[in-house]
């Protein structure tokens, strides 16, 4: 196993849970820094993550990191990665002039299909980068395997998000 992490807007800090997993896998992932986290552009990430995704069975996104995966997928025809996991992705509704191109996004569960074997999507009910609900947003309309956390904000070290072992149990599955 092979585990590509990917940091979402403005990255992710040393008390991030993507920092600790990517700390606790050693040598089995690989944690590249996506360029201009704070005002990422759309084809500057997808050229990190096709220099990166070789080689890799599991894909472990966050935030803007979710709609980067889903970009890809739409657009994947390479052999597809074992399973992704995507956490508290945001929606378009964030209004925020900083993602440039990330927005619209237009993905059908057949991309999903052709990117990933599974694709499982875990979210939160308040969640101030998605008001809509991921599950609502993403997970109905792309037909995703969806946990949703009550209270669980952004999934991040503001929602007591730092070490977090069932997604370490997760990569680690057979």
């Amino acid at each position: 196993m092979r585990c590509l992490i990917l940091h979402g807007w403005q990255g992710s800090g040393p008390d991030h849970w993507q920092t600790w997993l990517a700390e606790r896998l050693g040598d089995r992932a690989t944690y590249p820094a996506l360029p201009q986290p704070d005002t990422p552009h759309l084809d500057e990430w997808l050229e990190v993550l096709d220099a990166e995704l070789d080689g890799h069975s599991v894909v472990v996104c966050h935030s803007l990191a979710c709609v980067l995966w889903l970009h890809h997928a739409r657009r994947a025809n390479g052999p597809p990665v074992e399973r992704v996991l995507l956490v508290a992705p945001p929606s378009e509704s964030v209004n925020c002039d900083d993602l440039h191109g990330f927005f619209p996004l237009a993905v059908e569960p057949a991309d999903l299909g052709r990117a990933a074997a599974a694709t499982r999507l875990v979210c939160s009910d308040n969640d101030p980068y998605c008001h809509e609900g991921a599950a609502r947003v993403y997970g109905e309309p792309l037909a995703i395997d969806t946990e949703l956390i009550p209270g669980a904000g952004h999934i991040n070290p503001d929602a007591g998000y730092g070490p977090w072992p069932e997604v370490e149990r997760w990569c680690l599955a057979p």
